[in-house]
């Protein structure tokens, strides 16, 4: 019974990482730019010496789904939506480069770029900052253009250029932050080519009525598990009670 035991267990935490994946991706449903998450369960083998070959399932995230989101015009200045598989570069907690499709760009009181969940935005030459300006504007290849403040409008000037990657031909893996990073270490150079749609933004791509499906298929995955524990002990109680003497 112990091995019907380790199967069920392995089965739930499958299940468990089903679950916890879509509600996720459920919470995310209205996050901008939001990559929906995809799991997988796999059969994992145990063949130890001296012992009964056995399998295991095991489950986890294996990647994101990259399919677009709805792009919807804000008319805000600053609101960007990446163009085909373009990302735009930002900085990690660590310090490190990463990627995202978030483009709901602000501006902080000393003039730092940030995604609007606080991530620092990168142009061409590091972390992005903006001086006072009246107007700031940026262009469908990301270069930035502002007045300065009490400057002509009519003679707006280059600041930088946002820097946007494809991940064309490299490996990219999402982080448990959201973020994109390149496998095994390293930065995507800047990608010229690479397109943005200005004033506007990109919503999440999480079909919630797919997600509520999947997360009800996970509870009834687990539901079957947990009866299958519940047999396994009625079983192996069954067997001890015919082996158990009786009382002189």
């Amino acid at each position: 019974m112990d091995r019907l035991a380790r199967t069920a267990l392995t089965g739930l935490r499958a299940a468990m990482s089903r679950q916890t994946v879509t509600a996720n991706n459920l919470a995310n449903a209205s996050t901008i730019g939001f990559r929906a998450e995809m799991s997988s369960a796999q059969t994992l083998w145990m063949n130890a010496q001296g012992a009964i070959p056995s399998a295991q399932a095991t489950g986890g995230v294996i990647g994101a789904d990259m399919t677009g989101g709805t792009v919807n015009q804000t008319g805000r200045d600053l609101d960007v939506a990446m163009q085909g598989d373009a990302l735009l570069a930002v900085q990690a907690e660590d310090g490190s480069e990463a990627y995202t499709r978030r483009g709901d760009l602000q501006v902080s009181a000393t003039g730092l770029v940030t995604t609007g969940d606080g991530r620092p935005v990168l142009g061409e030459s590091g972390p992005l900052t903006l001086p006072p300006a009246d107007s700031v504007r940026i262009a469908d290849d990301g270069m930035i253009w502002i007045v300065p403040a009490g400057g002509d409008p009519a003679q707006p000037q280059q600041i930088d250029r946002l820097k946007l990657v494809t991940p064309a031909g490299s490996r990219v893996r999402k982080g448990v932050d959201g973020l994109f990073r390149v496998e095994n270490g390293g930065a995507l150079p800047s990608d010229p080519a690479a397109r943005l749609t200005p004033r506007a933004l990109e919503s999440s791509n999480v079909q919630v009525s797919q997600a509520l499906i999947d997360m009800i298929d996970a509870s009834r995955a687990w539901d079957q598990q947990i009866n299958l524990v519940a047999a396994a002990r009625e079983i192996d109680t069954s067997a001890a009670d015919l082996m158990r003497l009786p009382n002189a």
